[in-house]
């Protein structure tokens, strides 16, 4: 899937991996009881929504491939996320889930896909869907997967540095355009860089 170029009315957006970044990390989990937002992710999506821009969560979720949930369990969470996120009071624009995994169980979600981050589908279809301007969105997530995901997809990408990363795989598309230590630098820092683009542009 190529990178779609903006129309004049796109918008930037904001792209947020789920777990680990926004919620707890719990491995294979699709249980709404066990949703919790991670240390400082509550504060850190209202600030970023400040910005003005759109969130959108993108997500591996190989529980499915793997037999560990089901999509009418998968559904209970994604209706979960949305009320998190309307309980902080932030609109999320979108979810957006690979099933697959290559290693599968269930035969049609066992395979390689072009969605499965650090693939960058996910972002591609969501903004085709939401007439996104990816040139000028960022991916926010805790591993290098999710900064390869966002640069393949032309975004500029952060790493959410919660120690989450353990593999710390090299490549020219995995290094981040920034290293954060919280969602909320991650909005201070967008602010920043909106003001010195107006003072730059007056």
């Amino acid at each position: 899937m190529a990178v779609k170029d903006a129309t004049p009315d796109a918008r930037a957006a904001i792209f947020l991996d789920k777990d680990g970044t926004l919620l707890e990390d719990v491995p294979y989990n699709a249980d709404p009881s066990l949703m919790r937002w991670a240390p400082g992710a509550r504060a850190g999506v209202q600030a970023l929504a400040a910005t003005g821009r759109p969130l959108v969560v993108v997500s591996n979720q190989p529980g499915l491939a793997l037999g560990r949930f089901d999509r009418m369990a998968l559904e209970a969470m994604r209706e979960r996320l949305y009320e998190l996120f309307d309980q902080a009071g932030v609109s999320l624009a979108g979810f957006y889930f690979c099933p697959h995994h290559p290693q599968g169980r269930v035969a049609p979600l066992a395979c390689f896909c072009g969605c499965r981050k650090p693939a960058p589908g996910l972002l591609l279809r969501a903004a085709s869907d939401l007439n996104l301007d990816l040139s000028e969105s960022w991916m926010i997530g805790d591993i290098l997967d999710d900064v390869e995901a966002g640069h393949r997809a032309g975004c500029h990408s952060a790493l959410l540095d919660a120690g989450h990363e353990t593999e710390w795989k090299a490549g020219p598309a995995r290094v981040p355009d920034w290293r954060v230590q919280s969602l909320e630098e991650a909005a201070l820092r967008l602010h920043a860089s909106r003001e010195a683009h107006y003072v730059a542009a007056a």
